[in-house]
């Protein structure tokens, strides 16, 4: 009986040492899978949780409506702000509305004895006409005609179309018989100084143009044979030769005046010969 509870006290120094020399259990650092009844789970504290002793990052808020209005129109503004400090340069008007201003409307008012500069005609629009009676047969002279008088006028025309069926000619109604033209502005301007100076000189065995022309107010028509009397168009890129009508409208009450207001624009009328002034 000694020597057994020798052998137990000698043995229980060693059990204990042992146990000493265990190391404790680690605990788990991840949250409860369950939360309390009353206590609910954000998504800051699992990401807390979950990251251990870190901080837990804040979640980017997001922008409202009204914000995004805010930001727009402070990014309107800054680039309102930077194109009003770049300098802006003005376009010297045409060349013939200078003239027109400066030259032909004191002259006409010294002419006709004008009382107030509003009584000065001018020119409202300039009408370019082609008239197609080969689209009947020719399917690709209507788009030809639209490249030529887009060259000419730098404006893309319109196609005119039939407004009543004709049996002898072959036309239905809304058949397109020709393409048109209406310029107006700083492009009117430019289209008749260029009439004037480059393109009518061009015309061969060049008389003049007849001053009968008019229509009783003021109005102006011209036709050309050709179209390749004007610079714009190659001969080499053309498939025909196509005439065109030019109207010039003009707010001239009579054709006395419309006459000397396109003279002293420099447009080349036929002279008056002495017999027919006798």
């Amino acid at each position: 009986m000694t020597t057994e509870n020798e052998n137990q006290q000698a043995q229980q120094p060693e059990n204990q040492q042992a146990e000493e020399e265990k190391p404790a259990p680690r605990r788990r650092s991840t949250p409860r899978s369950s939360a309390s009844a009353g206590d609910k789970a954000t998504p800051d504290a699992d990401a807390a949780a979950s990251e251990g002793d870190a901080e837990a990052k804040p979640a980017p808020r997001r922008r409202t409506s009204r914000a995004r209005a805010a930001a727009s129109a402070d990014t309107s503004k800054e680039e309102a702000s930077a194109t009003s400090k770049a300098p802006v340069v003005p376009k010297a008007p045409p060349r013939m509305l200078e003239r027109l201003r400066n030259e032909i409307g004191p002259t006409m008012m010294q002419d006709f004895g004008y009382t107030s500069p509003m009584q000065i005609p001018r020119l409202t629009k300039i009408v370019l006409n082609i008239g197609l009676g080969e689209a009947l047969t020719n399917a690709r002279a209507l788009e030809a005609a639209t490249r030529d008088l887009t060259l000419i006028t730098g404006q893309k025309p319109v196609t005119t179309k039939a407004k009543k069926s004709i049996a002898g000619f072959k036309i239905r109604e809304d058949m397109p018989i020709g393409v048109s033209v209406t310029i107006r502005g700083r492009r009117m301007y430019e289209f008749i100084d260029r009439l004037i100076s480059s393109t009518l000189p061009r015309i061969r065995d060049f008389q003049g143009i007849s001053r009968n022309s008019f229509d009783g107010r003021g109005n102006f028509s011209l036709g050309i044979r050709e179209q390749v009397i004007f610079p714009e168009i190659d001969y080499n890129n053309i498939d025909r030769i196509r005439g065109l009508q030019v109207v010039v409208v003009t707010t001239a009450p009579n054709d006395a005046e419309g006459l000397r207001l396109l003279e002293l624009m420099g447009v080349p009328f036929t002279r008056i010969l002495e017999e027919q002034v006798a």
